[in-house]
């Protein structure tokens, strides 16, 4: 014989776990009315229905990031949909990973895998957090977030040496539509630079020239396609976003500053 399970203890179910109402009436029927057991079964089917998602691309999702007391924060979690990355009770698990990131580092977001996995099955899509990043700014740097409006899926923290709060959110904008890979030349590894050396050095372009003008081409070379890239290249030889006319370095060297870190979070992979 059967269990009769009341519409109150459906919904007692279903307001405790956010599962949908004939998900937790068939948790319920298959524990016998048992309230806790139904919980550990929707929360066992979200894990089987998170390991059938897990390969899925999420292209859409959420990057926030928060500046207090010295220490900046900033995390992305990425979707499969942009009705998803709306969704309240995504958006609260978002806050919850960067607040739990502000407070302990990047490494407790481990401790979120469970809820995650919960969420995953509650929404039906991939859940995934794709970047997460925590600053301690040393004394007298500045530190500055900044997330890219409208869709809010590209952000950047930045750690200034000198310089202002207001110069620094202009560095996180330009990070965020320039994406330079290092932040100075010589945070390029010496192999890397000797391979696209080695590139334009052979290319056609250079090897018409007579050799004697070559290794001053491939320098300017190196120096415009490779270091200055947008995307890619180096932080401080990029056109300045805020003024063409100067790379990044000309406008921090005339304000009196440095970049001493920055993270770049994506959701959408670019």
């Amino acid at each position: 014989m059967s269990t009769t399970i009341s519409a109150a203890l459906v919904k007692e179910l279903r307001e405790a776990t956010g599962a949908g109402m004939m998900d937790c009436k068939r948790a319920l029927e298959e524990t016998g009315g048992d309230l806790e057991a139904a919980r550990t079964l929707l929360r066992e089917r979200g894990v089987a229905s998170a390991g059938k998602r897990a390969g899925r691309e999420t292209t859409e999702g959420l990057v926030r990031f928060l500046v207090e007391d010295g220490v900046g924060s900033i995390v992305g979690v990425g979707c499969e949909t942009e009705p998803v990355s709306r969704n309240d009770e995504f958006q609260a698990f978002v806050e919850r990973v960067l607040q739990t990131v502000h407070a302990e580092g990047p490494e407790a977001v481990e401790s979120l895998e469970a809820e995650r996995l919960e969420l995953i099955g509650k929404l039906g899509e991939n859940v995934v957090v794709v970047g997460a990043a925590r600053f301690e700014a040393a004394p007298g740097n500045v530190l500055a977030g900044y997330v890219h409006p409208p869709a809010h899926k590209i952000g950047v923290l930045v750690e200034l040496r000198g310089g202002t709060a207001a110069l620094a959110r202009q560095v996180a904008m330009h990070i965020a539509f320039a994406a330079p890979e290092w932040r100075v030349r010589e945070d390029v590894p010496a192999d890397v630079v000797e391979s696209e050396r080695s590139i334009f050095a052979n290319s056609d372009e250079v090897q018409s020239k007579p050799e004697a003008a070559r290794e001053k081409i491939v320098d300017g070379m190196l120096a415009k396609r490779f270091f200055a890239a947008t995307p890619g290249g180096v932080l401080v030889d990029q056109a300045w976003i805020h003024d063409a006319s100067k790379s990044v370095g000309e406008a921090l060297q005339e304000a009196g500053a440095a970049v001493e870190r920055f993270a770049r979070v994506s959701v959408a992979g670019s």
